[in-house]
Protein backbone atom coordinates (compact mmCIF):
# COMPACT_ATOMS: atom_id res chain seq x y z
CA UNK A 1 0.00 0.00 0.00
CA UNK A 2 1.42 3.37 -0.98
CA UNK A 3 1.72 6.44 1.26
CA UNK A 4 -1.34 8.16 -0.19
CA UNK A 5 -3.56 5.16 0.50
CA UNK A 6 -2.27 4.82 4.05
CA UNK A 7 -2.95 8.50 4.67
CA UNK A 8 -6.48 8.38 3.26
CA UNK A 9 -7.64 5.22 5.08
CA UNK A 10 -6.14 6.29 8.40
CA UNK A 11 -7.69 9.75 8.00
CA UNK A 12 -11.11 8.27 7.26
CA UNK A 13 -10.97 5.76 10.10
CA UNK A 14 -9.78 8.30 12.65
CA UNK A 15 -12.35 10.86 11.54
CA UNK A 16 -15.12 8.29 12.13
CA UNK A 17 -13.61 7.44 15.52
CA UNK A 18 -13.47 11.07 16.62
CA UNK A 19 -16.80 12.06 15.11
CA UNK A 20 -18.63 9.31 16.99
CA UNK A 21 -16.55 9.59 20.16
CA UNK A 22 -16.82 13.34 20.58
CA UNK A 23 -20.40 13.08 19.40
CA UNK A 24 -21.39 10.88 22.33
CA UNK A 25 -19.80 13.38 24.74
CA UNK A 26 -21.65 16.26 23.05
CA UNK A 27 -24.88 14.29 23.31
CA UNK A 28 -24.32 13.97 27.06
CA UNK A 29 -23.04 17.51 27.79
CA UNK A 30 -25.12 19.77 25.60
CA UNK A 31 -28.74 20.53 26.43
CA UNK A 32 -31.72 19.96 24.13
CA UNK A 33 -30.38 16.62 22.90
CA UNK A 34 -31.90 13.20 23.49
CA UNK A 35 -28.84 12.15 25.50
CA UNK A 36 -28.45 15.09 27.88
CA UNK A 37 -27.02 13.98 31.21
CA UNK A 38 -26.78 10.33 30.22
CA UNK A 39 -23.60 9.81 32.26
CA UNK A 40 -20.08 8.44 32.12
CA UNK A 41 -21.04 4.87 31.22
CA UNK A 42 -22.99 6.22 28.23
CA UNK A 43 -19.80 7.97 27.12
CA UNK A 44 -17.53 4.95 27.59
CA UNK A 45 -19.84 2.67 25.62
CA UNK A 46 -20.06 5.27 22.84
CA UNK A 47 -16.29 5.67 22.64
CA UNK A 48 -15.75 1.90 22.64
CA UNK A 49 -17.93 1.36 19.62
CA UNK A 50 -16.57 4.49 17.97
CA UNK A 51 -13.27 2.58 18.01
CA UNK A 52 -15.02 -0.41 16.44
CA UNK A 53 -16.49 1.75 13.68
CA UNK A 54 -13.30 3.69 13.00
CA UNK A 55 -11.11 0.58 12.97
CA UNK A 56 -13.51 -1.17 10.61
CA UNK A 57 -13.26 1.72 8.16
CA UNK A 58 -9.46 1.78 8.38
CA UNK A 59 -9.12 -1.98 7.91
CA UNK A 60 -7.07 -1.67 4.68
CA UNK A 61 -4.15 -0.17 6.63
CA UNK A 62 -4.39 -2.49 9.61
CA UNK A 63 -6.69 -0.08 11.44
CA UNK A 64 -4.17 1.72 13.62
CA UNK A 65 -6.21 4.98 14.00
CA UNK A 66 -3.93 5.82 16.93
CA UNK A 67 -0.31 7.06 16.91
CA UNK A 68 0.41 5.02 20.05
CA UNK A 69 -0.63 1.85 18.22
CA UNK A 70 1.46 2.81 15.19
CA UNK A 71 4.45 3.54 17.44
CA UNK A 72 4.08 0.25 19.28
CA UNK A 73 3.75 -1.74 16.07
CA UNK A 74 6.82 -0.02 14.62
CA UNK A 75 8.92 -0.84 17.70
CA UNK A 76 7.72 -4.44 17.61
CA UNK A 77 8.70 -4.71 13.94
CA UNK A 78 5.19 -5.03 12.54
CA UNK A 79 5.07 -1.61 10.83
CA UNK A 80 7.78 -0.08 8.66
CA UNK A 81 9.31 2.99 10.32
CA UNK A 82 9.19 4.78 6.96
CA UNK A 83 5.39 4.56 7.06
CA UNK A 84 5.03 5.88 10.60
CA UNK A 85 4.88 9.62 9.67
CA UNK A 86 2.22 8.87 7.04
CA UNK A 87 0.08 6.91 9.49
CA UNK A 88 0.36 9.65 12.10
CA UNK A 89 -0.35 12.46 9.64
CA UNK A 90 -3.53 10.73 8.48
CA UNK A 91 -4.59 10.11 12.06
CA UNK A 92 -4.04 13.73 13.06
CA UNK A 93 -5.94 15.13 10.08
CA UNK A 94 -8.72 12.64 10.78
CA UNK A 95 -8.89 13.82 14.38
CA UNK A 96 -9.34 17.42 13.25
CA UNK A 97 -11.93 16.48 10.62
CA UNK A 98 -13.93 14.35 13.06
CA UNK A 99 -14.11 17.23 15.55
CA UNK A 100 -15.36 19.61 12.86
CA UNK A 101 -18.06 17.14 11.83
CA UNK A 102 -19.12 16.73 15.47
CA UNK A 103 -19.47 20.50 15.85
CA UNK A 104 -21.51 20.65 12.62
CA UNK A 105 -23.83 17.91 13.88
CA UNK A 106 -24.49 19.75 17.15
CA UNK A 107 -24.17 23.31 15.86
CA UNK A 108 -27.56 24.43 17.18
CA UNK A 109 -26.88 22.88 20.58
CA UNK A 110 -23.49 24.59 20.81
CA UNK A 111 -25.18 27.91 20.02
CA UNK A 112 -27.71 27.25 22.81
CA UNK A 113 -25.23 25.98 25.41
CA UNK A 114 -25.21 28.21 28.53
CA UNK A 115 -21.51 27.57 29.31
CA UNK A 116 -19.63 27.76 25.99
CA UNK A 117 -16.40 28.45 27.88
CA UNK A 118 -16.54 24.90 29.22
CA UNK A 119 -16.91 23.03 25.96
CA UNK A 120 -13.31 21.88 25.47
CA UNK A 121 -14.11 18.68 27.37
CA UNK A 122 -16.44 17.62 24.58
CA UNK A 123 -13.46 17.38 22.24
CA UNK A 124 -10.38 16.72 24.37
CA UNK A 125 -9.53 15.17 27.71
CA UNK A 126 -8.63 16.82 31.00
CA UNK A 127 -7.70 15.57 34.47
CA UNK A 128 -10.00 15.53 37.45
CA UNK A 129 -6.97 16.29 39.67
CA UNK A 130 -4.25 18.19 37.82
CA UNK A 131 -0.84 16.71 38.44
CA UNK A 132 0.90 16.29 35.12
CA UNK A 133 3.33 13.64 36.33
CA UNK A 134 0.60 11.35 37.67
CA UNK A 135 -1.70 12.26 34.78
CA UNK A 136 1.01 10.95 32.44
CA UNK A 137 1.28 7.78 34.52
CA UNK A 138 -2.47 7.21 34.16
CA UNK A 139 -2.28 7.61 30.38
CA UNK A 140 0.78 5.36 30.17
CA UNK A 141 -1.01 2.56 32.04
CA UNK A 142 -4.22 2.80 30.03
CA UNK A 143 -2.40 2.80 26.71
CA UNK A 144 -0.08 0.01 27.83
CA UNK A 145 -3.16 -2.16 28.38
CA UNK A 146 -4.57 -1.29 24.95
CA UNK A 147 -1.41 -1.77 22.89
CA UNK A 148 -0.32 -4.74 24.99
CA UNK A 149 -3.63 -6.46 24.26
CA UNK A 150 -3.26 -5.74 20.54
CA UNK A 151 0.26 -7.21 20.47
CA UNK A 152 -0.17 -10.13 22.88
CA UNK A 153 -3.72 -11.28 22.25
CA UNK A 154 -3.74 -14.79 20.71
CA UNK A 155 -4.72 -15.07 17.09
CA UNK A 156 -6.74 -17.76 15.35
CA UNK A 157 -4.63 -20.66 14.14
CA UNK A 158 -4.95 -24.29 13.15
CA UNK A 159 -4.55 -26.74 16.01
CA UNK A 160 -2.48 -29.95 15.82
CA UNK A 161 -5.53 -31.91 14.71
CA UNK A 162 -6.44 -29.36 12.05
CA UNK A 163 -9.30 -27.93 14.09
CA UNK A 164 -9.05 -24.12 14.32
CA UNK A 165 -8.14 -22.71 17.72
CA UNK A 166 -9.81 -19.34 17.86
CA UNK A 167 -7.99 -16.64 19.76
CA UNK A 168 -9.28 -13.23 20.68
CA UNK A 169 -8.78 -12.13 17.07
CA UNK A 170 -11.93 -14.09 16.21
CA UNK A 171 -13.83 -11.14 17.70
CA UNK A 172 -12.33 -8.81 15.10
CA UNK A 173 -12.46 -5.13 15.93
CA UNK A 174 -15.20 -5.82 18.48
CA UNK A 175 -12.46 -7.27 20.67
CA UNK A 176 -10.60 -3.95 20.67
CA UNK A 177 -13.88 -2.17 21.41
CA UNK A 178 -14.39 -4.30 24.53
CA UNK A 179 -10.86 -3.55 25.70
CA UNK A 180 -11.41 0.19 25.19
CA UNK A 181 -14.69 -0.11 27.10
CA UNK A 182 -13.07 -1.70 30.12
CA UNK A 183 -10.15 0.76 30.01
CA UNK A 184 -12.69 3.55 30.14
CA UNK A 185 -14.73 2.12 32.97
CA UNK A 186 -11.72 0.95 34.98
CA UNK A 187 -8.91 3.43 34.25
CA UNK A 188 -10.62 6.38 32.59
CA UNK A 189 -11.79 8.29 35.64
CA UNK A 190 -8.63 10.29 36.45
CA UNK A 191 -7.87 11.80 33.01
CA UNK A 192 -10.67 10.84 30.64
CA UNK A 193 -8.48 8.11 29.03
CA UNK A 194 -7.20 9.72 25.85
CA UNK A 195 -4.99 6.64 25.15
CA UNK A 196 -4.63 8.11 21.65
CA UNK A 197 -2.71 11.31 20.80
CA UNK A 198 -4.66 11.96 17.59
CA UNK A 199 -8.00 11.56 19.38
CA UNK A 200 -6.99 14.33 21.80
CA UNK A 201 -4.62 16.69 19.98
CA UNK A 202 -6.51 16.74 16.67
CA UNK A 203 -9.79 17.89 18.24
CA UNK A 204 -7.88 20.30 20.50
CA UNK A 205 -6.36 21.96 17.43
CA UNK A 206 -9.79 22.11 15.80
CA UNK A 207 -11.28 23.63 18.94
CA UNK A 208 -8.59 26.29 19.19
CA UNK A 209 -8.33 27.35 15.55
CA UNK A 210 -11.33 26.14 13.54
CA UNK A 211 -14.54 25.64 15.49
CA UNK A 212 -16.63 28.85 15.62
CA UNK A 213 -18.11 28.28 19.09
CA UNK A 214 -19.14 31.67 20.48
CA UNK A 215 -17.54 32.32 23.87
CA UNK A 216 -15.46 29.15 23.85
CA UNK A 217 -12.71 28.80 26.44
CA UNK A 218 -9.02 27.99 26.32
CA UNK A 219 -7.64 24.90 24.59
CA UNK A 220 -5.54 24.25 27.73
CA UNK A 221 -2.26 23.93 25.87
CA UNK A 222 -0.42 23.54 29.17
CA UNK A 223 -1.98 20.11 29.55
CA UNK A 224 -2.06 19.15 25.87
CA UNK A 225 1.28 17.30 25.90
CA UNK A 226 0.10 14.83 28.57
CA UNK A 227 -2.35 12.89 26.34
CA UNK A 228 0.33 12.81 23.65
CA UNK A 229 3.39 11.75 25.64
CA UNK A 230 1.59 9.35 27.97
CA UNK A 231 0.04 7.20 25.23
CA UNK A 232 3.24 7.12 23.17
CA UNK A 233 5.23 5.96 26.20
CA UNK A 234 2.56 3.38 27.04
CA UNK A 235 2.52 2.05 23.50
CA UNK A 236 6.30 1.90 23.42
CA UNK A 237 6.51 0.02 26.73
CA UNK A 238 3.92 -2.50 25.55
CA UNK A 239 6.03 -3.13 22.44
CA UNK A 240 9.19 -3.61 24.50
CA UNK A 241 7.38 -6.13 26.67
CA UNK A 242 6.23 -7.95 23.54
CA UNK A 243 9.82 -8.14 22.27
CA UNK A 244 11.11 -9.31 25.65
CA UNK A 245 8.67 -12.19 26.03
CA UNK A 246 9.61 -15.63 24.68
CA UNK A 247 7.93 -16.68 21.45
CA UNK A 248 5.16 -19.18 22.26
Amino acid sequence: MDAGQIFIWEMLGTSVLVLLGTGVVANHVLRKTLGTGAGFLFITVGWAFAVFAGASVANPTGAHINPAVTFGLAISGQTDWADVPIYMAGQMVGGILGAVLCWATYKLQFDDHPEPENTLGIFSTGPQIRNRTWNVVTEVIGTFVLVGWILLSPVAQAGPDGVPEFGNSALGYAGVAFVVLVIGTSLGGPTGYAINPARDLGPRIAYAFILPIRGKGSADWGYSWVPVVGPLVGGGLAALLYLALPTP
